[in-house]
């Protein structure tokens, strides 16, 4: 019934990138379904066991936290939770981006708005919506109107040589990633305004992109039917260098 959350770790060398931060929001969204997050120590042995009988030195980890075996219905069952870590090969990603902008809104005021929880679809829809349209990825607004977040990733795009990125009150889901690249731009002294911002904004964009765990920062060629002047930009370029920096000297920053 959708009863669990989820968190997706990159790892590099063998090592699950950001583990700190993302232990921390797997137990913030199973706090926000009232689920007990097990033993940080355990689930970072579970993880390491499972790297390692995979011999994945690059790839992704996942750890999925459930309600565990429940009755049929929405009721939660008696048992204890499941927790399974999953890992595979690192993805592939293109070089850019195109995203379509889908007709179904995220709900700001949901009760799992800011969790990350595995009711995934309307994600999935949105995702096969753009894919129908020769998209790569999908792009949700808010209720109001409001730029908000893709189905995988966070959205950020520039305008006369400032960041904008969506408030975590558009309904959007904080990604680490997202918020280590708001970290980088204080580094790089590049204004970043999280701020509320039209759907409408994003086409006319001097550039944009999109960060996640596995995608990193990913520039976006085109928004619907239109074509943005530079993918990568230079504040994208900027950013993605400095992220890729950030992962050589610190996997748990």
């Amino acid at each position: 019934m959708g009863d669990g959350v989820f968190e997706t770790l990159r790892v590099y060398a063998g090592v699950p990138f950001a583990w700190t931060r993302h232990l921390e929001r797997l137990g913030h969204s199973a706090r926000g379904l009232g689920l007990e997050v097990p033993d940080g120590a355990r689930l970072r042995t579970a993880a390491d066991e499972v790297l390692a009988a995979n011999r994945i030195t690059e790839g992704r980890l996942r750890i999925t936290l459930t309600g565990g075996p429940s009755p049929l219905g929405s009721e939660r069952g008696d048992g204890p939770p499941t927790v399974v870590v999953a890992a595979s090969e690192a993805r592939t990603w293109p070089p850019t981006e195109d995203v379509v902008v889908v007709p179904w809104p995220r709900n700001e005021r949901g009760a799992t708005v800011g969790l990350k929880t595995i009711s995934y679809a309307e994600n999935v829809r949105a995702l096969a919506f753009a894919h129908e349209r020769g998209a790569t990825e999908a792009v949700f607004a808010n209720t109001r109107g409001e730029l908000c977040e893709a189905t995988g990733s966070n959205v950020f795009f520039a305008q006369h040589d400032a960041l904008r990125t969506p408030p975590a009150d558009s309904g959007c889901l904080l990604g680490v990633t997202r918020a280590l690249v708001v970290e980088l731009c204080a580094d790089l002294d590049i204004d970043v305004d999280e701020a509320p911002i039209a759907a409408t904004a994003l086409t006319g964009a001097d550039e944009a992109f999109l960060t996640s765990t596995t995608r990193e920062v990913q520039p976006i060629a085109r928004v619907d039917d239109h074509e943005l002047p530079a993918a990568p930009g230079p504040l994208t370029t900027r950013l993605a260098a400095a992220f890729r920096d950030l992962v050589a000297r610190n996997l748990d920053p």
